[in-house]
Order: structure tokens, then C-alpha cells, then sequence
């Protein structure tokens, strides 16, 4: 009798063992499964409501002109909306606009060295943008939107001015999208 009692208690903890093991081994198999994954660009766009956007061309009006900035602005505020939604793209009449114009690049002298000339440059961009969303009018807004980069004094605006522009072009594209379909 004391011989069958340890023989079912040997059997009962390897099948509690074993129990044990295949619990471990497919919580083991859920969690590897299962992720999560958070995306911080991800728009708050009710794509039930909201199809298309519409993001017209803007002009540059600003004094001090650079021919590309204009389209290189247009296009960078474009490819932020299709790389980022669903939004259908379009030239006109979508169910959110976006429109503006190009007000402000300009130089200024930043740091004065000891011989009292500028040892750095300002180069601000300033572009005025208009958002209008036909789904929810109570999202539209007129705003201004300011970048800038600094350069060394000694370097010429023309040896520098495209790596400068693409990153202010990039900083104000984020912000218009945070602004009108991020919300953050």
C-alpha cells in the first residue's frame, strides 16, 4: 500500500510538472504573438467623414526670394499628408484645405564677434497658413508659422541655403500636420 501511494504521488508530480511546463510554454507562445505598437503620427481623422485634402500651391510673396522654396514647400506639406493618411490628395475642393502663402525669408545677423562683425547668421522662414475643414468647421484656423536655422558667418547663404531650407521646410510641415490632423 505505502509502495502504490508513492508510485501515484510520483506520477501526480511529473503530470503537475508537466502541467506546469505546458502553461509556461504557451503563455511563452501568447506573449511572443501579441505586440503592441503605438504610432505617434497617426492622425485623429474620422476617415468615415473626412476622404480628401486638398493643400494648394503656395506663393512666395516674401522679399528676399529663393526660386525653389516655394515648391519644395508645397510638395514636402503634400508627401507629410499621403506618407501619413489616407487622405485622398487633391488640387481642389477636398474635404479639408490647406492654403497659404510664403511671407517671410530673411537674414539676420546673429553673434558679434570681438572685431564687431557677425559670426553667425539667421535665416527665418515665415509662411502664413490657411485651414479650413468642411467636416468640422470648428477645427478652421489662420495661423503663422515660424522656423529658422543659424549658420557660421563665414560660409556663403548660397553654399548652405538648400540643407537650411529643407530642414525649416520640414519643421513647419510637422507642425501644420500636428496642428490640423494629429491634434497634438
Amino acid at each position: 500500500m505505502e509502495l502504490n501511494r508513492k508510485k501515484f504521488l510520483i506520477k501526480y508530480l511529473l503530470y503537475a510538472k508537466f502541467l506546469k511546463l505546458f502553461v509556461v510554454f504557451i503563455l511563452f507562445l501568447f506573449f511572443q504573438s501579441c505586440t503592441i505598437s503605438y504610432k505617434f503620427n497617426g492622425a485623429s481623422i474620422d476617415y468615415t467623414k473626412t476622404k480628401s485634402i486638398s493643400i494648394s500651391d503656395f506663393p512666395n510673396v516674401a522679399e528676399l526670394i529663393y526660386p525653389p522654396l516655394a515648391q519644395e514647400f508645397s510638395e514636402s506639406l503634400r508627401d507629410e499628408y499621403s506618407k501619413q493618411t489616407r487622405l485622398q490628395l487633391l488640387k481642389k475642393g477636398g474635404d479639408m484645405n490647406i492654403e497659404g502663402e510664403i511671407v517671410g525669408y530673411q537674414l539676420t545677423p546673429m553673434a558679434i564677434s570681438a572685431d564687431s562683425y557677425s559670426s553667425e547668421t539667421k535665416l527665418t522662414m515665415t509662411i502664413k497658413v490657411r485651414f479650413t475643414n468642411n467636416k468640422n468647421p470648428e477645427d478652421d484656423f489662420e495661423k503663422t508659422y515660424i522656423a529658422y536655422q543659424t549658420f557660421d558667418s563665414n560660409q556663403m547663404l548660397t553654399d548652405v541655403q538648400d540643407e537650411l531650407m529643407t530642414v525649416m521646410v520640414k519643421e513647419i510641415a510637422d507642425n501644420i500636420y500636428n496642428d490640423t490632423v494629429a491634434k497634438w
